[in-house]
């Protein structure tokens, strides 16, 4: 069902990074990250505002962009873990054919931007400047006090085309849906952790959110109150509830420009080699485990596209249980 990992990819990537959103009104956003999820500005101008977690020294895991195209994505970025990757990860690209070019950008060594073979915009680097870590000042804490940025979740027109990919570059499972011989879920890490980049059919590749772990679970409850009083109350999504795969406790709330962003209470490890992928049979599990309702539709079909990139559908249209389609069926009495 899943396809081979290379063990000793050609370069390593080491974790998520940080991610590029463009947005229609910087100000507004900004106010959003800061408030609702309590994240902190590392640097900014009138065009583009760096943003980090309370327990992350490096110096940015979101940058939002004033852009008339707000609600696209722009990156995804991921670490290496030494700068002579990057010039293997150049090397790999090219020779597959696909993009790769250098760039410069602020606050970052050398950076590499390059696509996956769906089109997914990456941006890889080795080394960013840093700013201290905020997890014990707690006198500056706003919002749900979100510590670090986790994981990306695409929406992509094949799972088992990208799992391959991305196996091929190290990243390994720890957890999948699959129904009947069909993968329709992927769940990868780099990082020790059980998650990285997840992927799960739908048009894309399109960004279906990111993550940002908290200390305590009642933060999540918390980003959900600062969003009603701040008047995002619309936004919060999906949630408080938990997850069936990865068990963990969440909230899905969105941006003012639409982009997804999950708040959660981080998840277990997965660190030793041995450690087996736990499968999940689509017909048998709800994305909650055990109680909630399912997720409105738009959960699972709205995401956020990245500039430029044309969007394909997958063979077979996903067909999940929504809370639309599970209202209007007969409930057991």
């Amino acid at each position: 069902m899943l396809p081979p990992v290379d063990l000793r990819p050609p370069f390593n990537i080491s974790r998520t990074s940080h991610l590029r959103l463009n947005v229609a009104d910087l100000a507004e956003s900004r106010k959003f990250y800061t408030t609702v999820l309590g994240l902190v500005v590392s640097d900014e101008d009138e065009s583009t505002v760096y943003l980090r977690g309370l327990a992350e020294a490096c110096h940015h895991s979101l940058v939002l962009e004033k852009s008339s195209d707000g609600g696209t994505a722009r990156r995804i970025g991921f670490r290496v873990f030494f700068d002579e990757d990057l010039d293997e990860a150049y090397r790999y690209f090219r020779d597959r054919g696909l993009p790769a070019e250098w760039v410069e950008m602020p606050h970052q060594g050398r950076t590499l931007h390059v696509s996956d073979p769906i089109g997914t915009p990456l941006e890889l680097c080795a080394t960013m400047s840093t700013r201290p870590r905020l997890h014990i000042n707690f006198e500056q804490y706003q919002g749900a006090h979100a510590q670090r940025l986790d994981h990306f979740q695409l929406l992509v027109p094949d799972v088992y085309e990208l799992c391959a990919f991305y196996s091929g570059l190290g990243f390994r499972n720890s957890e999948y849906l699959e129904h009947g011989d069909e993968l329709i879920g992927a769940f990868m890490y780099r990082k020790g952790t059980c998650l990285d980049l997840a992927m799960v059919p739908g048009d894309g590749p399109s960004l279906h959110h990111f993550a940002y772990t908290v200390s305590e679970s009642h933060d999540i409850f918390t980003a959900c109150d600062f969003a009603g009083i701040l008047g995002y109350g619309d936004g919060v999504e999906r949630g408080p509830g938990r997850h069936g795969p990865g068990g963990m406790l969440f909230s899905y709330l969105r941006d003012p420009d639409g982009h997804r962003v999950e708040v959660f209470n981080s998840h277990y490890q997965t660190i030793d080699i041995e450690t087996e992928p736990v499968r999940w049979d689509a017909t048998s599990v709800s994305t909650n485990a055990r109680w909630g309702l399912p997720a409105l539709e738009k959960w699972y079909f709205e995401a956020s596209a990245f500039v430029d990139v044309p969007l394909m559908s997958p063979a077979t249209p996903p067909s999940p249980m929504t809370l639309e389609k599970f209202l209007s069926s007969p409930q057991p009495r």
